[in-house]
């Protein structure tokens, strides 16, 4: 029911170009445009803050509200982000028919990652599909569609095939493409990280032992004298001859 449907409040946008565009921005506003309707695209504007919540938590289908008007469901068609911090910087929305099935990306979630076999004996698991086209009537579009994983042994290989659609959903693949095809996850055996060689360090140690000196001693330079009482025999008799 429409009641059930998160709302998004949104003004009409007049100015257009890069620069307004940025200036929205500034402003923490989010320039749009819906799309669909059998109308002409309506360009608009909102708060930044409440769109990112509507889309965390709103669902597929959300009710938009332009100043003074009813609401319309729509779903979202474009969400263009800042590549580098991955703001918002651009929404399309398309306005949908309740009773026409449309087409939509859903995401796929894996679960039970963390009970697989393979996973336990320290295997690789790598998500390799992580969103599929589906069609359903936009009322019964899911949010993501689950793919369990927890039975995935070390060598195992899940396949659209084996997932579920939601009741009233169907996989949208192109002409020619089996889902038996299309790979969700892989569970890899593990990485075996090599050792580094010990012929570096094995040199190092030899290079120390030759011409070691104690510590806190410096070794004479090459033909250098030894110092003063440094390596000089007694005189006879054990005196110095120092003073004879």
């Amino acid at each position: 029911m429409a009641s059930e449907r998160a709302t998004l409040k949104v003004a009409d946008r007049s100015e257009f170009g890069s620069r307004t565009s940025r200036r929205l921005r500034r402003s923490g506003l989010v320039p749009g445009v819906l799309y669909g309707g059998g109308k002409d695209a309506r360009p608009f504007q909102v708060p930044e803050r409440e769109v990112r919540s509507i889309l965390i938590h709103g669902g597929a289908l959300i009710d938009v509200v332009f100043d003074g008007s009813r609401p319309t469901p729509v779903v979202v068609k474009e969400q263009q982000r800042d590549p580098v911090r991955g703001d918002l910087v651009h929404l399309d929305l398309l306005e949908v028919r309740l009773d026409e099935a449309i087409q939509a990306e859903v995401s796929i979630e894996l679960l039970g990652t963390e009970e697989a076999p393979g996973v336990k004996e320290g295997g690789v698991l790598e998500h390799v599909t992580h969103q599929i086209t589906i069609e359903a009537l936009p009322t019964a579009i899911p949010e993501s569609i689950a793919a369990d994983v927890s039975g995935m042994s070390i060598g195992d290989t899940l396949q659209l095939s084996a997932l579920t659609p939601p009741e009233g959903v169907q996989f949208a693949l192109g002409e020619g493409v089996d889902a038996d095809e299309v790979t969700i996850a892989t569970l890899s055996p593990p990485r075996i990280e090599e050792e580094p060689e010990p012929e570096v360090e094995e040199e190092a140690e030899l290079v120390g032992e030759e011409g070691e000196v104690p510590e806190g001693e410096e070794a004479p330079a090459e033909g250098e004298a030894p110092a003063e009482g440094e390596g000089e025999a007694p005189a006879e008799g054990g005196e110095s001859s120092e003073g004879e």
